[in-house]
């Protein structure tokens, strides 16, 4: 499996100038390639082939004066951006087409130098190497310093840099990594997931919401503020925009790392790991958006499901129609309704119930109760 490793770069004013042409030129690339397609398809000429395109934008355009200084950065970031357009192309024609599961893609758009996000990408071929000085060096770029928070576990087969809304650079290496299977353990657990708690363990644990963005409201009210009485165009302004950028990506960063630590916990203490399907984009359009939002719950669970493939764990998603809530855990019955406001409820068989937990139980009971149903066995109702 491919996994990403991220560490952060400190270039200098020097090597921040040509990564910034670097930047630019990929991104012209980009969107000539872009604007070359979209020419031909409203003047009903065929669709220009990968091949061409890239003699168009990248081979021919270097010869011209008007893009004479796309020769000034390695020819493996151009290619790189003519690979992600033609990416983006394949993915939306199999979205409109149908072969595309999920959500629709829509067509690929202009690159601005505006964007929160900048990045290039180093092939294998382009001969980035880490230095005997661990720096990271790219060509006609130079020796970039780098953060290593800890060491590569094999030879990477691409590194992205990353320019981010807050002005910091990462590298990001592609690493190829065989399974890891952790001893195997008879603990199973299904996770509720919520607001009140960030997650509910069918064993009873309960994980309290950090509320991360929440907490960070008043500073970030203030930086907006100041943001706001600056003049358009202004140095200052620049400035306070980093200053922005800077603290939701502290807000990020915590969200994310909380997400790691218990994804692994999580992951390490139980052998099958059943998580409810939850419907985030749904929800985000409600009055609960922001904490919704706050909660960072998709990129939770996709933590567990990778990190479960790598360790050789279970992981399952349960229907999101699962009534997890409505049903006892106890003796099966199905409550007709089940408000939100209710947290505890007793059930006619005597049984009382926290919400949450029932609904833990009750994801861990369907969770094993699909795995027997794929492996051929029965399971009774209750279960």
């Amino acid at each position: 499996m491919q996994l990403r490793y991220n560490f952060r770069l400190y270039p200098t004013a020097g090597q921040r100038q040509a990564l910034a042409r670097a930047f630019g030129c990929a991104r012209t690339v980009f969107n000539d390639g872009l604007r070359a397609r979209q020419e031909a398809h409203e003047n009903g000429l065929p669709y220009i082939s990968d091949g061409d395109l890239s003699k168009t934008v990248i081979t021919q355009a270097k010869a011209t004066p008007e893009r004479s200084w796309l020769g000034e950065v390695s020819a493996v970031i151009l290619q790189q951006a003519l690979a992600d357009l033609n990416t983006a192309y394949r993915n939306f024609f199999a979205s409109i087409s149908g072969k595309r599961k999920g959500p629709k893609v829509a067509a690929p758009r202009f690159r601005s130098k505006r964007d929160n996000r900048q990045a290039i990408r180093f092939t294998r071929n382009a001969r980035f190497i880490v230095t005997a000085g661990r720096k990271l060096r790219l060509p006609k770029i130079g020796d970039v310093p780098v953060h290593w928070s800890r060491e590569l576990p094999a030879e990477p087969s691409s590194v992205t840099v990353i320019k981010d809304a807050a002005g910091r650079y990462f590298a990001s290496f592609v690493i190829e990594i065989c399974q890891e299977p952790l001893p195997e353990t008879a603990s199973e657990v299904g996770i509720d997931l919520g607001l009140t708690h960030f997650a509910v363990l069918s064993d009873g644990r309960k994980v309290g919401n950090p509320r991360l963005l929440r907490r960070a409201e008043r500073r970030l009210k203030k930086a907006q503020q100041a943001l706001s009485r600056k003049e358009k165009g202004s140095n200052n302004r620049a400035r306070a925009k980093r200053v922005v950028a800077r603290a939701h990506a502290k807000v990020a960063d915590a969200r994310r790392d909380f997400a790691h630590k218990l994804s692994t916990q999580i992951i390490r203490d139980n052998q099958a790991v059943y998580v409810e399907d939850l419907c985030v984009k749904g929800m985000a359009r409600t009055r609960l958006a922001k904490s919704v939002h706050d909660a960072g719950w998709s990129q939770f669970v996709a933590m567990l499901e990778y990190k479960a493939v790598r360790y050789g764990r279970t992981f399952a998603r349960i229907d999101r129609f699962f009534p997890s809530s409505k049903l006892c855990s106890a003796c099966g019955l199905l409550a007709d309704k089940m408000p939100l406001s209710v947290r505890s409820w007793t059930c006619p068989c005597g049984a009382v119930h926290d919400r949450d937990v029932n609904a833990a139980i009750n994801v861990l009971a369907a969770g094993r109760a699909e795995r027997l149903n794929a492996c051929g066995g029965t399971v009774s109702p209750a279960a």
